[in-house]
């Protein structure tokens, strides 16, 4: 019998998630019905038992994961507001107790961006900086949370202690992977530090921003001006990670242009699949950076092409 795959949610991500394990998976699709969410968990529950259940919709996803981990399902979720990450992280315990897994945020940043600090990390003897910064939004509902992104509180990992600073500051010019190239980048109300914070738990600094034009940071406080796109357009990660080879302090970046709802649907399908493979064996709830024990590997199954950052200090 064929392992079986819930995706509530079939939006920008969901939809494409359902799509990449249709050759290796019974999928059942449960729509999200804003206002009517009460009727979506009761389809989720004649879905379930479901061996692995991805959440790409934020209306009711805690209740959500714990039905499903309730029923002895592995959870994966690409969502990437903090309070959503950090309910689902507390999920920990039930977790453990039922014997399933449950991923968060595995998208693009967090997600790929997590698999790629692990892979950088390898290279080094001693990791002291991991940062991270993204370019673009997927679909409509990560549009919407990004504009609201840069009036939260950046939340930061800095020498032993989180350390909370205004959204919308600490301008920092980034450069990407083409065809984005450089932009502005600033701090914003994002999960990447909490989940990489505990596989890096000695890193001096753990830091992530977002690309913003002076009109982002204008109008965070108001609604959004215009329709989001309905699929997002170009995006791109960067991840540079700064340590110690040796006696040589050294600095390597990784990255990777291509849109946001494209990545996190890929992401989560091969965190999916992994789960489904016995790759991911832990149990308990974390991000991609607790759980992924080859990220080489875990990032040529997903098929997204990553750019290496070749240069010399002058």
């Amino acid at each position: 019998m064929a392992p079986r795959v819930a995706v509530v949610g079939p939006g920008a991500v969901g939809r494409r998630v359902a799509e990449h394990l249709a050759g290796s998976a019974e999928v059942v699709v449960v729509a999200r019905r804003p206002g009517k969410w009460e009727r979506s968990v009761n389809e989720l529950a004649l879905a379930l038992p479901a061996d692995v259940t991805v959440l790409t919709a934020s209306e009711g996803a805690r209740r959500s994961a714990m039905a499903a981990i309730d029923s002895g399902s592995h959870v994966v979720s690409p969502l990437d507001d903090p309070v959503e990450v950090a309910g689902l992280l507390a999920l920990d315990a039930r977790a453990r107790a039922k014997g399933v897994t449950v991923a968060a945020g595995t998208a693009m940043a967090p997600g790929l961006s997590c698999v790629l600090a692990l892979r950088l990390a390898e290279d080094f003897d001693r990791v002291e900086e991991v940062h991270v910064a993204s370019f673009g939004t997927g679909g409509p509902a990560c549009a919407r949370r990004h504009h609201a992104a840069l009036t939260g509180l950046s939340v930061d990992w800095v020498d032993g202690r989180w350390v909370r600073r205004p959204g919308g500051s600490g301008r920092e010019l980034v450069w990407f992977p083409e065809p984005v190239g450089g932009a502005d980048c600033y701090r914003v109300s994002a999960a990447d530090s909490m989940l990489l914070q505990p596989r890096f738990p000695d890193c001096r600094r753990i830091t992530s921003r977002m690309a913003a034009t002076r009109r982002d940071r204008l109008t965070s406080w108001l609604p959004m001006m215009r329709q989001p796109h309905p699929e997002g357009l170009v995006g791109a990660v960067r991840v540079e990670v700064r340590g110690w080879v040796g006696s040589c302090a050294t600095t390597r970046i990784l990255g990777a242009a291509r849109p946001p709802a494209v990545v996190a649907a890929a992401v989560s399908a091969t965190t999916a699949r992994w789960l489904l493979e016995g790759r991911i064996t832990t149990a308990g709830a974390g991000g991609l950076a607790s759980l992924v024990a080859a990220p080489g590997e875990f990032i040529l199954d997903t098929g997204v092409p990553v750019a290496s950052f070749e240069g010399a200090a002058v």
